[in-house]
């Protein structure tokens, strides 16, 4: 059971790699002049990777529980004292997971710099359009006040 659950960490960790690898992808086409052309298949494939990031969660839980630890990372961190083999793989899979969070701070960082400029462009294009002057209408009278 220790072998699977190594295999499922290091699984984890390859995935977190290539998710961090989408990010910083997804970084270059939020500062691209049209982002639009490049956003939708990198949230298509962002959606997957979250997707088999969650399946390999529940798996390794169940594998955490199987023997004996707690699930989640309190459960790792005590599996990483109790096998070194998962012990040397466990700073790698933190260290992949605080980098793909920077990048995800990054990116919701230009998404809402993106979003206040354009309500601000959107507001500044809303004027007010003043009521028409006094003008003969088509029967050629002054419009009723």
């Amino acid at each position: 059971m220790k072998d699977a659950l190594l295999a499922t960490v290091a699984e984890e960790h390859a995935v977190v790699l290539s998710f961090a690898a989408l990010l910083a992808q997804e970084e270059h086409a939020l500062t691209a002049l049209s982002p639009l052309e490049l956003l939708p298949p990198l949230v298509e494939q962002k959606t997957a990777l979250i997707y088999q990031l969650a399946v390999l969660e529940q798996t390794r839980d169940a594998q955490l529980a199987a023997l004996g630890f707690p699930a989640g990372r309190p459960g790792l961190e005590q599996a990483a004292h109790a096998d070194e083999r998962l012990g040397a793989l466990w700073p790698r899979v933190k260290e992949a997971v605080d980098h793909a969070r920077g990048l995800n701070l990054v990116n919701g960082a230009l998404i809402a710099t993106r979003m206040d400029y354009n309500a601000r462009a959107l507001a500044s294009l809303q004027v007010v359009i003043p009521k028409p002057a006094a003008f003969y209408g088509p029967d050629g009278k002054l419009p009723a006040k």
